[in-house]
């Protein structure tokens, strides 16, 4: 089933195959076979086999239309390649999960490589979201300071109009000779 000496997967390319499904993050059956050297076939037949297991929250299967998406967004590359059957879609909770019911080394090993990537991937998002924050505080106080300056110079056409509109008034005080 699994030879020892298997590289790990690098963490990008578990990243690649996690996805964002009814708001929450999951991978793709077909996908979790891929990494953990499974066929699709018997993991899911591993996973019937202790549905208990597997509440909704940790497992669900596709619809119709969400497997048009995904393959539309070429994340499967046709109905074709998922066999004819609506593929388990799992969350990080059941990714965990699956390690304990499919009982082999490579899935105690990759599941602690997933595990790691969907830390880096709520990370990412989080900093992301960070940024967004901040950016948009930047906003903010360039948009008050763009009313600020507009103010400024509204106040300064009143006063040059002032000035332009006032006659000319004679001068008092000390004058000076000009011979």
């Amino acid at each position: 089933m699994v030879e020892d000496n298997k590289q790990l997967i690098p963490s990008e390319q578990i990243m690649n195959k996690i996805f964002l499904l009814r708001d929450e993050k999951v991978m793709l059956d077909v996908h979790l076979a891929e990494i953990y050297d499974f066929e699709t076939r018997a993991l899911k037949q591993a996973v019937r086999r202790n549905m208990e297991l597997f509440p909704d929250d940790f497992m669900f299967v596709l619809n119709d239309v969400e497997i048009d998406i995904m393959v539309s967004q070429n994340v499967t590359p046709s109905k074709q390649h998922l066999g004819g059957s609506k593929p388990f879609v799992f969350t990080e909770t059941g990714v965990a999960m699956l390690s304990s019911v499919l009982k082999s080394k490579r899935a105690r090993e990759m599941n602690v490589a997933i595990m790691c990537a969907f830390v880096a991937l709520r990370k990412m998002l989080l900093n992301h979201t960070e940024m967004k924050i901040e950016i948009e505080s930047i906003k903010k106080k360039l948009e008050n300071q763009d009313k600020n300056i507009e103010l400024v110079f509204t106040y300064l056409d009143k006063l040059m109009e002032k000035h332009e509109n006032r006659t000319q008034r004679k001068r008092i005080g000390f004058k000076k000779d000009n011979h």
